[in-house]
């Protein structure tokens, strides 16, 4: 890529319009180089500072501590074997596509989800896909925050405390900023922070989990679920049953999140995607061998939606006479869940300051600091977790309506892959003889399959899955579309109300396309 800064937008003041803005280019030609042109081979990024750029190594971690969480295992190992079925399925029809099609989306265009939308539709449509993406995350943080809150509690000596709401709103609010300070500090300290915390707190725990699985059965020790090959179909219980394997394809959401820092590898029509297929094969090593691991030895009474990881090493260490280390895999959990915000925080934001600066957000949404990081965005994204946080102090009972909150603005995330996989075939049609990093074999069938998982998912996010009890069946569908109006509108008012003086490139001296302006 051309990038040779941490953020993918706009050139530094003086550098004067991109070559293609000269007259007579045509309006397409006129879009400045650091928003618009596909990437390139490593030489143009050249003038980096030894030592800044991302490897392979950070972007494989970055990705599967975005995907994957150790937070979910034990909600599917309910399930017993039945929970490799619910795995293996949306990772063929959702995580592979998405994988591949990021893959070379993020090794031609730069800019992420933002920048593909848009070369393959308009401004307007890229704007909506970057802002679904971010505002989703958004609404997603506290119930991962609390999740971390719990593992602390629990690393302390002390589980009851992941009850508390005052507990929980401070555990949320330090993480939460302390991820910021991080994103804000720019460079890649961020990306070494992430990828070596999923190291510490998802990697390891993901392996000693299989560890103390194997030790239990050559032990003689019986299995807590059963192991029948049967046992791989998960029992049906009618349509929503059906809705939780379709729906679990966001399990496996964010592959495409770090594609915004493709720019910042030596080579990344090599390394990213390389970066891809680690990640891929990383997120299955830690989703489905843990699984069964943790059904095998924990009661099913047992395994809770937040503490429940934490009950599964319990249950493993009190088994072999090791309690203490409880309190160690506790806070390495933690950590990984940290790595996980940290990955979103940078990532999401990055790819709406891309947007913003095209003049699609009000300019102190575009503020950067010294660093070139978006602190305007980031500044507001914290407010609102902030608010949301404090909710925990005053209704402590209040998880159980996040959940059901993340779960509707689930719907919102399936509209921006509906955007990302519809991009991927029609740039293939749009800019065939465009050189790609990285080449999808049988686009059309990869992308097909990709955007009608997405697109079934979408419609079964409208029907309550099993065990849900926050929202009345009744009520559930119309919270979904108000969730998603509420949630998904203010982009398109931002562009409807859009003022030329938001629009920075010019103020840079840097071309803009008169088509931006006038769609």
């Amino acid at each position: 890529m051309a990038i040779t800064r941490p953020h993918p937008v706009s050139p530094p003041p003086n550098s004067g319009p991109s070559p293609s803005s000269a007259p007579g280019a045509g309006n397409s030609a006129k879009v400045p180089d650091a928003v618009r042109s596909p990437t390139s081979g490593p030489s143009r990024a050249r003038h980096r500072a030894p030592g800044a750029y991302l490897t392979v190594f950070n972007i494989a971690m970055m990705t599967t501590v975005t995907v994957m969480s150790l937070r979910s295992l034990p909600a599917m190992a309910t399930y017993g074997l039945g929970s490799v079925t619910m795995f293996v399925v949306p990772a063929v029809l959702f995580l592979m596509p998405t994988a591949l099609v990021g893959a070379e989306l993020a090794t031609t265009w730069k800019g992420g989800v933002y920048m593909w939308v848009r070369e393959a539709m308009s401004n307007r449509f890229g704007f909506l896909a970057i802002w679904l993406q971010w505002i989703q995350n958004v609404v997603w943080y506290p119930t991962q925050l609390a999740f971390i809150a719990a593992s602390i509690a629990f690393m302390v000596g002390l589980p009851s405390l992941s009850d508390s709401g005052i507990f929980t709103a401070m555990i949320i609010l330090g993480v939460y900023w302390t991820a910021t300070v991080i994103t804000l500090r720019g460079g890649n300290l961020f990306a070494k922070v992430s990828s070596w915390g999923g190291v510490i707190g998802t990697i390891i725990p993901a392996a000693l989990l299989i560890v103390l699985a194997v030790i239990w059965a050559a032990g003689g020790t019986g299995s807590q679920a059963p192991l029948a090959a049967g046992d791989l179909i998960p029992p049906y219980t009618g349509i929503s049953s059906i809705v939780l394997v379709v729906s679990n394809v966001l399990a496996f959401a964010g592959m495409e999140v770090n594609a915004v820092h493709a720019g910042q590898m030596r080579d990344p029509r090599r390394g990213f995607t390389k970066a891809m297929w680690l990640s891929f094969g990383l997120i299955l090593l830690v989703c489905i061998p843990p699984t069964i691991a943790i059904a095998i030895a924990v009661p099913h009474d047992q395994l809770g939606f937040t503490n429940g990881i934490n009950m599964a090493f319990q249950v493993f260490f009190d088994h072999f006479h090791m309690g203490w280390a409880t309190y160690l895999l506790s806070g390495a959990i933690a950590v990984g869940a940290i790595a996980s915000v940290i990955s979103w925080v940078a990532g999401p934001s990055t790819g709406l300051l891309a947007a913003a600066r095209t003049g699609l957000l009000p300019p102190w949404l575009q503020k950067r600091n010294k660093h070139g990081v978006q602190d305007g965005i980031l500044a507001l994204q914290g407010l609102i977790v902030s608010g949301l946080a404090l909710i925990f102090i005053f209704v402590p009972d209040v998880s159980n309506a996040f959940i059901a909150l993340v779960d509707m603005a689930a719907a919102l995330y399936l509209i921006m892959y509906l955007l990302m996989f519809a991009s991927a075939l029609i740039l293939r049609r749009k800019e065939p003889n465009v050189e790609r990093g990285y080449r999808v074999p049988a686009m059309g069938l990869v992308a097909g399959v990709g955007f009608i998982a997405c697109l079934a998912a979408l419609i079964m996010a409208f029907i309550p899955p099993a065990g849900h009890s926050a929202v009345a069946a009744g009520a559930y569908p119309w919270l979904v579309a108000l969730v998603v109006v509420v949630l998904g509108a203010p982009p398109l008012l931002f562009y409807q109300f859009r003022r030329p003086r938001w629009d920075q490139r010019q103020a840079l001296g840097v071309g803009v396309r008169g088509t931006d302006q006038e769609r």
